[in-house]
Parts: structure tokens; sequence; C-alpha cells
């Protein structure tokens, strides 16, 4: 074992997904660790399920079988947080009282009970992202980190990714950028492309809708550009209708990036409401229900600004 692998043998992270074959986290087909934790609170988030940094419990009432059936759930509760409803004899999780323990789920037979995040060696999460191997090869793709915010978690990222490396493996992470720039840097030195967000520009709107100020997150995008010149950076929008669909934003996203030549592209992220069903598994209410899908001339405008930006407009 290298020294490179043997320092990374005893870090570990709070992990809350893996997912393979993945074909929009970054080049080629890559296998995407999300993690837990972020400092960012977004109206739209799409995954809940990654903002708090310790694993926690979810519930699918859909496939509780109710008291009469089971309740093995009920007797291990140390809590007292899970009830019974009696119009339909099923479980409930007082989400006021709940812990996070996860005694519950291990007697829950339908996996009605779940916990969303585990803890995982550098070495655990290398073995599932191996079995990719022959795919980064022919597609070009590798590993990428995600969240949540990766780089919330520098130790366990910056070993992970040295790893990955270490063997061969191309590197990727989607980031916000909201941490301190100590935390960033240490990620980045081991990071061959970073997928970041520019939510929004201007301050006022930016914690309006993503709960804290974006001075922190343009500052760390400025070093960054500069600190790491030979790093591809690819900046992205989440566009949101009503919030950033705007082309003020578009081109004060590129007025930012255009003077730093490794940023090499600038994409737009349609919003979606794919993880609105998670929002009820956690016991919590999902912000932007009514929304509407963002019209497609809308972004066909959007994306012709910037394409007219890094010269790819057709003659």
């Amino acid at each position: 074992m290298s020294a490179t692998a043997a320092g990374a043998a005893g870090v570990t992270g709070r992990v809350l997904n893996i997912q393979h074959f993945c074909t929009n986290d970054g080049p080629g087909i890559r296998t995407t660790v999300f993690l837990k934790g972020c400092t960012l609170r977004c109206a739209w988030c799409c995954n809940p399920e990654s903002i708090r940094p310790k694993p926690e419990l979810a519930f699918d009432v859909r496939k509780c079988i109710g008291e009469k059936e089971c309740g093995l759930c009920l007797k291990e509760c140390p809590e007292d947080a899970l009830y019974v409803v009696e119009a339909d004899g099923k479980v409930r999780v007082n989400w006021d009282l709940c812990t996070d323990c996860g005694k519950c789920v291990p007697a829950c037979p339908t996996e009605a009970l779940f916990q969303f995040g585990r803890e995982m060696t550098v070495e655990e999460v290398l073995a599932e992202v191996e079995q990719d191997a022959a795919f980064y090869q022919e597609s070009g793709g590798g590993l990428t980190l995600s969240g949540g915010e990766c780089t919330l978690q520098p130790e366990f990222s910056a070993a992970l990714l040295a790893e990955a490396r270490r063997r061969g493996i191309n590197t990727a992470i989607e980031t916000a950028g909201n941490v301190p720039w100590d935390y960033f840097q240490q990620v980045l030195q081991h990071v061959d492309i970073v997928m970041h967000d520019h939510k929004l520009t201007d301050p006022g709107r930016h914690k309006r809708w993503a709960g804290v100020s974006n001075a922190r997150i343009l500052e760390n995008f400025r070093r960054a550009y500069t600190t790491f010149p030979q790093t591809r950076f690819v900046a992205r929008t989440p566009v949101i209708p009503g919030v950033n669909d705007d082309e003020e934003h578009i081109r004060s996203v590129l007025a930012f990036i255009r003077p730093y030549p490794n940023v090499v592209d600038y994409q737009l992220l349609p919003y979606h409401r794919y993880g609105e069903g998670k929002y009820g598994f956690l016991g919590r209410v999902y912000a932007l229900k009514d929304f509407p899908s963002v019209p497609a001339e809308t972004l066909r405008r959007l994306q012709g600004i910037i394409d007219e930006a890094f010269g790819r407009t057709k003659p």
C-alpha cells in the first residue's frame, strides 16, 4: 500500500448515496458520490435529505403495514416519537421528538422506516466506484463528488479524490462554494473538473432564495480560478422560474467568469420537481410546489446569450 493509500485508509465520511452510470455529472459515464451536509438552504433544493450533516430518519407511509399487522417499530423508539393514527392504523413520526437515532429502522420489515446517510471509509467508497472502471476508460468518465456540499467534508473528500487520482480515475466535484477557503483549497487540489453553481449574482436575492449572502461564494470562485489555472471549471445555474430566469443574471455570471480562460463552459440546469416527494419522507414542506417549469423558449433565449459569449453561435 502506498503512503497516499495508507493515509486515506482511516478517513471516514458521511455518504448519502452512490449512483452508478451517471451522464449529467461531468464528462463521460461517471459514478457520483453524494455526501451529507450543506451550508445553503435553497428553496428549490431537490436533495433535502443531503442538507443535514448527520444520518437522519425517513418514513414512507405507503410502505407501512400498520400496527395491527406489525407495530414492531413502536417498541424500539426511546423517545416515543412514533405513534399510530386511528384513521388508517398506520404509524407516523413526531418529527419534533425524533432524534434520528435509527433504532426503529432494523425493526421495520417493509423498510417504511429508513435512514438517509451512513459513515463510509475511503476504501469502501472506492470499492464501489471501481466497479465501473471499464466504463470510465471507454467514455472519459470518472468519479464525481456531489452533495449536499462535498467540500464541507474536506478531509474525507480530499482523501477520496487523491486516492481516486492515484488509481487513474478522473475526478470532478459539484459545489456551491459556500465554505471556508481552507476547505475549498484542500479539496480542489485533487480535482480535474469543478462544476460550480452561480445561483444568483445579486447578494440580496441570493440571501432570500438560498439563505445566505453570496459574498464568500464569489470570493472563493475568484481565488479558485487563479489558484488552480490548470483545473477546468464549468459554471452552472439551476434556472428557477421567477427567481433567476432573466438575462441580467446570465450576463452578470458571464461578466464574472469570462476573464478566466479555465472556466470552459457555462451550463443551464432547468428547474424540476423530482425531489419533491423526499420532503414528505422527512416531515418537511416543499416551498416551491406551485412553481411552473421554465418555458423552453426562455431556456433557448438564455442559452443563446451563453453561446454567443463563448463564440458558439452559428454563422
